[in-house]
């Protein structure tokens, strides 16, 4: 099977985790990202999306099975071509978002529709498979603290050492209040806390930050299917997290760890797991959205819509 990949985050490593799962089963990929430069400083523009679509469909007329768009605003340069049948995989933000609307037009059009959580599919209004993006559980694994903390050069001191795995400059994670929270949790213990953010890393690394911690703490404002959650339970870092995607229910049975709405919530869960001093039991629990799992579960979509490519005009006609 030979699938075009349409995106505007070629080095996104969940994407490209999930696409050399799939290749394990055959499945081979082409690349189409999104022209204009994508960083902490320079978004692209609509114009950067619309001179992408003539490369698009050219690509798309060399005989591919299925287009796989991923993100809400890839999905009408996808759509720009009325023969292949397309796979939209929408990531949180593009249905939490002010993507939201587009998400919503496109999504009727394609053949099928993946979400991260029920919360996504909800918000979609609209019918869709929830596939939470897996974790590899060969890459995320426990091991010791100390080992973990001489491979990144972590100083701790005696501190209680608290990850935050994003760029504090991505305002949707919102790391004004994990740094609020720590400094309030820190008053009521009697070790300090190092907040650590980390970002810009080999992502082959992360299972050394994730190994290093004491715990994980997210306080995104809004999320799909948190990757850093699932990688923090594979290693039985405990996590502390804002009631966002999946988190409440990813985290269920998990111990300890604590999902909160109020900083009061999250304040008292952060002191809660750090008093406790015990990894907790999330690799078992995580097992259920291993990368394994999910890759079957996309696999038996990407078969049943390669089956869907004569009546792509036919069904757009029909919508119209």
């Amino acid at each position: 099977m030979h699938v075009l990949t349409i995106t505007n985050s070629a080095d996104a490593p969940f994407m490209n985790q999930q696409m050399a799962a799939l290749e394990r089963h055959g499945v081979t990929f082409e690349i189409v990202t999104v022209e204009g430069s994508d960083d902490d400083e320079t978004d692209r523009t609509p114009f950067d999306y619309l001179r992408t679509v003539p490369s698009a469909v050219a690509e798309a007329s060399n005989g591919y099975d299925l287009i796989h768009a991923h993100y809400g605003l890839t999905a009408p340069i996808a759509l720009a071509q009325l023969r292949t049948p397309v796979v939209l995989s929408l990531w949180g933000s593009d249905v939490h978002g002010p993507v939201k609307p587009l998400s919503q037009l496109c999504a009727p059009l394609c053949e099928e529709v993946v979400v991260m959580s029920d919360r996504m599919r909800e918000a979609l209004g609209q019918d869709a498979h929830v596939i939470p993006d897996g974790v590899d559980l060969t890459k995320f694994q426990p091991e010791s603290r100390e080992r973990a903390r001489a491979k990144i050069d972590w100083e701790t001191g005696d501190a209680y050492q608290v990850l935050f795995p994003y760029s504090p400059t991505r305002e949707v994670k919102d790391f004004p209040r994990a740094r609020r929270i720590v400094a309030a949790a820190s008053n009521f213990l009697e070790r300090p806390i190092d907040l650590r953010t980390v970002s810009d890393v080999p992502h082959e690394t992360i299972p050394n930050y994730m190994n290093a911690a004491d715990a994980l703490l997210l306080t995104s404002k809004s999320e799909g299917s948190p990757n850093s959650v699932k990688e923090a339970m594979a290693c039985d870092l405990p996590v502390v997290a804002t009631d966002v995607g999946d988190v409440r229910e990813r985290l269920a049975g998990v111990s300890p760890s604590c999902v909160g709405r109020t900083d009061t919530e999250l304040i008292e869960g952060l002191i809660g797991v750090l008093e406790r001093e015990e990894r907790s039991n999330g690799r078992e629990v995580v097992r259920e959205v291993s990368l394994e799992e999910t890759t079957s579960q996309l696999l038996e979509i990407y078969e049943r819509v390669a089956g869907t490519s004569t009546r792509r005009i036919e069904t757009v006609a029909r919508q119209e």
